[in-house]
């Protein structure tokens, strides 16, 4: 009877035998359609123009990257979509995130090599583009509904909805599952929402920090009244702190954070904004480490991505001006501008965390239960996590 051990050499021995019989580079990589996938429409009009291969050159590194990016938004999603996510996985999710970011920090830089390219070079073959538009990247409308930018958000492309761009075909129906399907933004709102330390039983973290912040206004307040004798100035720093109180009563008092979520200045639910900031005053936690890093990663995904539509906006002014309209028949660099605004941020709390954030001196300590807890590498099951809870509220006790 063979070992499993022969059998493993066994087969190992078969697959380097397939190896050496395999294909070489050109044919695994099918440079053939790849490096024959250039044509340039100038030439077929018997007026090539230079520059013409590099348009297409560049805008083709761009979907190929685009497809690689929704491949690992994909992978993160299905790794999301499950009832509990295995925490074991969370390395393997942070990697993905942080490929994107590398691969989205490569296409902001990429916008440069197209600046090599004056407006009048340009000119010599845009008019051969028509009715060709960037607009009508499938993947990347993909790539922003699988990201989870709301449709509602959107600015209207020539006066219609962006469907409109597509046939209704193959592609409107990929659009319209991408719509339907839950977002990456969705999944990580469900997976923050189960941040061990946010039940109202036990080390109660969100009670705790409500009291600090009350205290920590306080006296910022007495000391605004009493560090100046300039009544402008007293008045300006009484009305800051005002202000600050207001932006904490919105993440205290759930009514107004779904207000504010309603009016579109919000995303997240307001128990996975409660996790997020959890997440971020004990991010040196074993436990919170990895979980800290990733909306780290979400954030400059969003960051990114904005920046390279900033790069666009700035390369078509640069090319057609602001008064022209787009390839495509777009308002060109009017409708790239208007999508520069947060409504196209999906991760836009993350963005503002900061704005509730307290000096280290005033986070509230963690009990010994719970400081246990989060040096777990593995999620604790409910039935740990009950128990835990229980000795956490003898322990405030």
């Amino acid at each position: 009877m063979a070992c499993p051990m022969d059998r493993n050499m066994a087969q190992f021995g078969c697959n380097m035998a397939e190896a050496s019989e395999g294909l070489l580079y050109g044919e695994y990589l099918q440079l053939d359609k790849v490096l024959d996938a250039q044509r340039l429409v100038s030439a077929e009009h018997n007026n090539e123009v230079h520059d013409e291969h590099l348009f297409i050159i560049t805008h083709q590194a761009y979907e190929l990257w685009f497809k690689q990016i929704l491949f690992e938004v994909d992978s993160i999603r299905e790794l999301f979509i499950q009832t509990e996510l295995d925490e074991r996985r969370m390395l393997e999710i942070l990697k993905r995130t942080q490929r994107c970011v590398l691969i989205l920090k490569l296409l902001v830089d990429q916008v440069m090599i197209l600046e090599t390219m004056t407006p009048l070079d340009f000119m010599e073959f845009r008019h051969y583009l028509s009715p060709a538009s960037g607009f009508q990247s499938l993947q990347f409308r993909l790539l922003e509904n699988k990201l989870g930018v709301r449709q509602e958000n959107r600015a209207k492309y020539n006066q219609a909805h962006y469907l409109n761009v597509f046939s209704d075909g193959p592609q409107a129906k990929q659009l319209r599952d991408s719509e339907i399907e839950p977002s990456l933004c969705d999944l990580v709102q469900r997976w923050l929402e189960r941040t061990p330390g946010l039940e109202e039983v036990g080390f109660n973290f969100w009670q705790k920090y409500q009291k600090v912040v009350e205290k920590v206004l306080d006296v910022e307040e007495q000391n605004a009244k009493r560090e100046t004798n300039n009544e402008q100035v007293r008045a300006t720093l009484l009305h800051n702190i005002s202000k600050k109180k207001e932006q904490f009563e919105s993440v205290f008092d759930p009514k107004i954070h779904d207000a504010l979520v309603q009016r579109g200045e919000r995303r997240f639910s307001h128990k996975a904004l409660r996790g997020a900031i959890l997440i971020t005053f004990y991010r040196d936690e074993p436990r919170f480490n990895q979980p800290h890093q990733l909306l780290t990663a979400l954030t400059d995904i969003d960051a990114l991505i904005t920046k390279w539509r900033y790069n666009h906006v700035m390369l078509v002014q640069r090319m057609l001006g602001s008064q022209q309209l787009g390839t495509g028949g777009s308002s060109g660099y009017h409708y790239l501008r208007s999508t520069l605004s947060d409504r196209y941020k999906v991760f836009l709390d993350l963005f503002n965390l900061s704005t509730f954030l307290i000096p280290r001196a005033f986070i509230p300590p963690l009990t010994q239960q719970m400081r246990y807890r989060l040096s777990l590498v593995e999620a604790l099951g409910e039935s740990k996590d009950s128990s835990s809870a229980k000795i956490d509220n003898e322990e405030d006790q």
